[in-house]
């Protein structure tokens, strides 16, 4: 922990925390405009696969924890959400690019998907809890997750140019 207030670390630090803020205001801002069948894309879960899988399983989930308590700020229809989602799907991202898969973009975009449908099953499993049973839910699911893949594409490059590729080596 003493090394994270190093001088280089600082600066990946505020990288990070620069990227969560234009993360969340183009979700928030931007995003929420492109609808397809009443759906908009959800960038949030490629950003926390992305750090997890350059950061690693520690910095990886307390950075996608931060963003989601900042991300159910910003949501009115969740309260706990995203901080407890994107945590869980930055750990499983960097477990599994640590020790199954390269850290290469289609993987990436794989893994991203799996995230996507998931955070998506999720939304549909706390709608269904408070509502009755629609076929709708699943197509939403659908068309929720193919219509975040394209815009979650860019969430790859800044953590892959933030990370220096020495600490990514194992022992």
């Amino acid at each position: 922990m003493k090394d994270l207030f190093e001088k280089i670390n600082i600066h990946r630090v505020l990288r990070y925390a620069l990227f969560m803020l234009l993360t969340l205001m183009a979700q928030n801002m931007i995003l929420s405009h492109f609808r397809l069948f009443g759906s908009c894309p959800m960038v949030l879960p490629a950003v926390a696969v992305a750090v997890g899988m350059f950061e690693g399983a520690t910095l990886g989930p307390l950075f996608s924890l931060i963003m989601g308590i900042f991300a159910d700020m910003s949501f009115v229809e969740h309260t706990i959400f995203f901080a407890l989602v994107l945590p869980a799907l930055s750990f499983a991202a960097a477990f599994v690019s640590q020790f199954f898969i390269n850290r290469r973009f289609f993987a990436f975009m794989g893994i991203t998907l799996a995230a996507l449908f998931i955070t998506a099953v999720l939304q549909m499993l706390k709608t269904l809890a408070g509502d009755t049973w629609s076929g709708a839910m699943l197509s939403t699911v659908i068309v929720q997750t193919l219509w975040s893949l394209p815009f979650s594409a860019v969430a790859y490059f800044p953590p892959a140019k933030s990370v220096s590729y020495t600490h990514l080596t194992l022992p």
